[in-house]
């Protein structure tokens, strides 16, 4: 017999989860890469960017494994950090703030009320200005940082006008990026604030926001002088994404900031 799984759906910007506790987890029925892909499936499953599972870990208060929505697992999402700090203090797992387990490093963060959560990123790496793509593509200027997870920022003047699906894909699998692939993410200016687009690796599209992709974002602005501390992105969604920066010797420490929503609360068949 196969068991009904407890989740809640969760949102961090747009940027959809289904959550799990691990403790609902039943020994014998393994959550593997084809179930986490049935589940996150928009039309025959609950439908999510990724799934998160909450629980134990030695030395935090608690720890998230999070999977893409191909099933696959990374090594962090910012926005789905946020969402696991909201869901571990609703499992009283943390009172406002605590410590989160990730396979990227370990991650501080605070429930600051009004639905708000933000997270303190582990220390950004390979920060490269001015980059070049093996393929032929129409933009000024390519940027790379990794947040957690590689990301590419490449500013524009207009984010309606660029073909997300069509160069972000094209972007996504550059050789240059070869074999992990990147994020890639689209910025422009928005008076005091900045727009941003984001096509995501591992969900092969383009998602409503990206909190590591807004994070390496703000980080690209702040090193070219373009923005400062803290900077304000503008989601897909309609979500602002506030990112602190702070000078940190060579590198800088960066905190995510914004919504994580709860939508609603079920249980899936064991068939799903």
């Amino acid at each position: 017999m196969t068991h009904r799984l407890p989740f809640v759906k969760m949102h961090g910007a747009g940027n959809d989860f289904i959550m799990i506790d691990a403790a609902d987890l039943v020994p014998g029925e393994p959550l593997d890469r084809d179930r986490i892909a049935a589940l996150c499936d928009r039309r025959r499953g609950v439908g999510a960017d990724g799934l998160i599972v909450v629980g134990p870990a030695t030395g935090a208060d608690f720890g998230m494994a999070y999977y893409n929505s191909d099933g696959g697992e990374a090594a962090m999402c910012g926005n789905g950090a946020r969402c696991a700090f909201a869901f571990a203090r609703d499992r009283g797992l943390i009172d406002r703030e605590g410590t989160c387990a990730t396979a990227s490093g370990p991650l501080r963060g605070r429930c600051e009320g009004d639905g708000l959560v933000s997270v303190d990123l582990t220390p950004p790496r390979g920060l490269a200005l001015g980059i070049a793509a093996a393929g032929d593509h129409p933009f000024g200027e390519l940027h790379r940082a990794d947040t957690g997870v590689p990301h590419l920022v490449v500013p524009v003047d207009d984010v309606d006008a660029v073909d997300v699906p069509l160069w972000g894909a094209a972007l996504r699998r550059d050789a240059a990026f070869a074999p992990a692939g990147t994020n890639v993410n689209f910025v422009a200016p928005a008076g005091d604030a900045w727009r941003l687009r984001t096509y995501e690796r591992g969900v092969e599209a383009e998602t409503l926001a990206c909190g590591t992709g807004a994070s390496a974002t703000a980080l690209v602005l702040w090193k070219l002088g373009r923005a400062a501390s803290p900077v304000v992105l503008l989601t897909r969604g309609g979500d602002r994404l506030t990112i602190a920066v702070t000078p940190d010797g060579a590198s800088a420490k960066l905190r995510l900031n914004g919504p994580a929503v709860t939508a609603y609360r079920g249980e899936v068949d064991g068939d799903v």
